[in-house]
This record gives C-alpha cells, sequence and structure tokens, in this order.
C-alpha cells in the first residue's frame, strides 16, 4: 500500500510479484540479474564480487556468471569448425 512502512523486504518483493502475476521475485533475483549484466558488459569478476560483497571471485562464478548467455563463448567458437 502507498505510504506504508516495509517491514519485510522479501515479503514486500513476494507482495509485488503477486500483483503483477511474476513468480519468484527475491532480494537474490535482483542480486544474481545485476551479476549477469555486469558480467555481459565485461566487468571482472573481482569488481563483481565486490559489488556484490563476496569474500572472493569463486562464488561469484559458481553461482553468477556461469548463466551469462555469453559465459564460454569463446571457448565454444574455438571448437566451432563450422567457421573458417
Amino acid at each position: 500500500m502507498v505510504g506504508r512502512n516495509v517491514k519485510s523486504v522479501r515479503k514486500g518483493l513476494e507482495t509485488v510479484g503477486r500483483k503483477v502475476g511474476v513468480e519468484g521475485v527475491s532480494a537474490h533475483v535482483f542480486r544474481h540479474t545485476a551479476a549477469v549484466h555486469m558480467a555481459e558488459a565485461g566487468i571482472p569478476m573481482s569488481e563483481i564480487s565486490q559489488y556484490l560483497g563476496h569474500s572472493n571471485t569463486v562464488i561469484t562464478e559458481r553461482v553468477h556468471a556461469r548463466y551469462s548467455p555469453n559465459h564460454l563463448r569463446r571457448a565454444a567458437e574455438a571448437v566451432d569448425f563450422t567457421k573458417q
């Protein structure tokens, strides 16, 4: 409701998601989306990790970066023998 304080971010996001017909809205979804967009933009893993508050890049790479559509694209292109 307009003008009321949010007592719980989780419940607030769930309520908004339900009202607009989107399931699974959470703070983690926003963090994940931000990390994927940063990875897509070429931001180094160390910077993304710091931005998210991770203690090292391992968790950032394991949880977020691998979902980027361009993740491993160079590796895939290296074995794409259809290109000359």
